[in-house]
């Protein structure tokens, strides 16, 4: 029965249109304020000073970009791989931050003052849409594309 509805072809377009999303929306902010997503990704304390502003300017674009080709759908497997990418690398960097205690700002959507604090919540929610992108890699979920590929 789960199965089924997960594998349903309206089920995997509503994951599609909620992981593209949120990728879109988390990417305005940052595309925005390069300057304040690079420091929240130095408060993590888990990269190489000199990789930071490169992440910062290119880490966003990845964001919209793949949020945009998941929803549209010419490349569903490739976006939403791209996007399990960056979700794992996030639960790695939450979980770790959780660990070290460290009482910082996600970085996830609004960047600099005011953003959300690293926490369980923001990693249960980014394990729940690595679990999405698991169901259309598994399932496809090509239907409602311009291209199926």
């Amino acid at each position: 029965m789960l199965v089924k509805i997960l594998s349903n072809k309206y089920t995997l377009l509503a994951l599609r249109l909620v992981l593209g999303g949120v990728f879109i929306y988390a990417s305005v902010y940052k595309i925005a304020e390069p300057a304040e997503f690079a420091r929240s990704i130095y408060n993590y304390r888990m990269m190489p000073e000199a990789t930071i502003n490169l992440m910062a300017i290119v880490m966003p674009w990845l964001e919209l970009i793949s949020g945009i080709l998941i929803i549209i759908g010419p490349f569903v497997r490739g976006s939403a791989l791209l996007i399990g990418l960056m979700l794992l690398v996030f639960v790695i960097a939450i979980s770790s931050a959780i660990a070290r205690g460290l009482d910082i700002s996600c970085g996830c959507f609004k960047v600099g003052e005011g953003g959300r604090i690293v926490g369980l919540e923001t990693l249960i929610e980014d394990i729940l849409m690595l679990i999405a992108v698991f169901v259309i890699l598994a399932f496809g979920g090509r239907s409602f594309s311009i291209r199926r590929s």
